[in-house]
């Protein structure tokens, strides 16, 4: 406990002097009295709309959170901020909003939490951008915090399996190569997300709740409950005392957040063949805290992290399954057993990681959680490439991929919607390598999910003969040998600009290559000849999204 921090260190700017009594008359309109003026305010912002399921209770929750807040001694300010649909957005111009909104979200909370001097702050998430939104935010703004993931869905049942998004991506592959008919296509679409929540599997979504446990922001155990599950009243409740607790205590992000605790954030991604999406946000949380964290670290930890959680698109579980052995923590648990977590850590318990871990037991006779002595592979399931087609480097998800090295032609693709047509034309042969590139940060710009692509590719049953390559970035529902992050991006002169239709490409996941069988000579020949593509957009959001991003590998932050 910090003896010299104060729970009002911020509200009383406004809640003391005669000066702000006009400041004060406008809360006292929303119906605060003398005593909530006189108790800490806590922010509770949630990223709440009609726009996914993964977002849709999230109001009711954050009310929730609120009412065991004003029990606890704490004047609670609810708040929304935007989340856009990765799902939605997929296959069109909508996808270039959702790596943008990651920035959106974290500025639109730390301008409402400056601008109303609240004290400590609860993020509520779902949908992709909104989990790393509202964690930079918190680390931005350094004070008391906690996060909560809103849930994931539960999974939906067809043809008597478990189903999810994934299943209605791939379908639409499927129906256009002619292997499902029209009515099953329909049916599946029916099937696969029954209600409220986030994507079931080892998504980006639950990916970055695993990271928010992993790296101490979010209260153990409080990620894994579906968002429908009653279960979560007790998730609430203790949301709502811990963030009063840690806002009495003066515990902050910046003494959680540390060079070790990313490390551990990489090391779940890896140990459940998580999203590649996180080596986007795990760079950008860092670089709000002024750690440096690049693709070497990404790369380090993940070699050095066995998978010990068998879950979709790799694997067979979803995260309901994980909640059904004990949730994060026995993730969490079977790593430390492992080695590779860095169980000194502080959390927002106050504890060590370790200390949260005494006392969990994975439980026997279950294959979601797996030990350090029957891992699902004994490395990560992540991996860096570089070479002469990715000076800054790729990032490939390996867990699940049965094919880590591809070297065929290449079939160049200056936007998604191109690529696209020609998936859907039958014009991708086995052997090739499809290139989509002008996707990144900046040409996008947003850096655009292929998911539409990739999963078109795998419903055709080319998923391991065909490999692809982008500047831009995938789903975490996105599986095959796929990489993404190619940096330098092509909007900015790098290789992948530069490869010609035919072009003879490698990428060996094992090796860590991606290399394109072109001389010095005739690089630099077409470097010289290159001119860059007119910006797609000249004025609004993503306009100046792309005047400010910064490089995919460096976390694509617009500081």
């Amino acid at each position: 406990m910090d003896m010299s921090f104060d729970p009002k260190h911020r509200s009383r700017t406004i809640s003391e002097g005669a000066d702000k009594t006009a400041a004060r008359s406008y809360l006292r309109a929303m119906g605060l009295t003398d005593q909530d003026m006189q108790q800490p305010w806590v922010g509770v912002a949630a990223a709440w709309n009609e726009a996914t399921p993964c977002n849709v209770n999230l109001d009711e929750q954050a009310t929730a959170v609120a009412e065991v807040i004003k029990q606890f001694g704490g004047t609670p300010r609810r708040f929304h901020t935007i989340a856009v649909s990765d799902g939605i957005g997929n296959g069109h111009e909508g996808m270039k909003a959702s790596l943008v909104s990651r920035e959106v979200i974290a500025d639109s909370v730390e301008l409402m939490m400056r601008t109303h001097c609240y004290d400590a702050l609860v993020g509520i998430a779902g949908c992709d951008k909104s989990l790393p939104g509202m964690m930079m935010a918190m680390a931005r703004l350094d004070v008391p915090s906690v996060f909560l993931y809103g849930g994931t869905i539960m999974p939906g049942r067809y043809k008597g399996k478990d189903v999810t998004v994934q299943d209605a991506f791939e379908a639409a592959g499927a129906y256009a190569a002619g292997k499902i008919t029209a009515e099953e296509l329909h049916d599946i679409e029916c099937a696969v997300c029954p209600g409220a929540g986030s994507c079931g599997g080892q998504y980006t979504a639950n990916t970055m709740a695993c990271v928010a446990e992993a790296i101490g922001l979010a209260l153990p155990g409080t990620s894994a409950p579906p968002a429908v599950a009653s279960e979560r009243a007790s998730v609430w409740q203790e949301v709502g005392e811990g963030i009063m607790r840690i806002n009495k205590d003066g515990l902050l992000p910046s003494k959680i957040i540390t060079k070790k605790a990313l490390e551990n954030a990489i090391a779940i991604g890896a140990a459940t063949g998580g999203s590649t999406n996180i080596a986007l946000h795990i760079p950008a949380l860092a670089y709000e805290l002024g750690i440096e964290f690049t693709f070497d670290d990404i790369q380090r930890v993940s070699d050095r992290t066995p998978i010990l959680a068998d879950l979709r698109p790799g694997g067979r579980f979803v995260m309901l399954d994980v909640y059904n052995v004990g949730g994060v923590p026995a993730i969490l648990k079977a790593m430390l057993d492992a080695g590779v977590l860095h169980g000194d850590c502080l959390t927002v318990t106050g504890k060590t990681l370790a200390q949260n871990l005494e006392g969990v037991v994975i439980p026997s006779g279950q294959e979601v959680v797996r030990t350090k002595d029957n891992p699902v592979s004994s490395h990560g399931g992540l991996a860096i490439v570089r070479g002469n087609l990715a000076p800054d480097g790729g990032v490939i998800k390996t867990a699940g991929v049965k094919k880590l090295a591809h070297t065929g032609p290449a079939r160049v693709f200056d936007c998604e919607e191109d690529c696209m047509a020609a998936v859907q034309r039958r014009e991708i042969q086995k052997g090739d390598v499809v290139v989509i590139r002008y996707e990144g940060p900046k040409g996008g710009p947003g850096m655009r999910e292929m998911l539409g692509v990739t999963s078109a590719i795998v419903g055709q049953g080319l998923g391991y003969d065909v490999a692809l390559l982008t500047d831009g970035r995938f789903s975490g529902a996105t599986r095959g040998l796929m990489v993404g992050h190619v940096g330098p991006e092509a909007m900015d002169g790098g290789p992948i600009a530069l490869v010609k239709e035919g072009d003879i490409v490698t990428v060996d996941a094992d090796k860590g290559e991606l290399s394109f069988q072109v001389s010095d000579e005739e690089l630099a020949k077409r470097k010289a000849a290159w001119k860059p593509i007119q910006p797609r957009y000249t004025k609004g959001a993503l306009a100046k999204y792309a005047a400010h991003v910064g490089p995919a590998h460096l976390g694509a932050v617009t500081h």
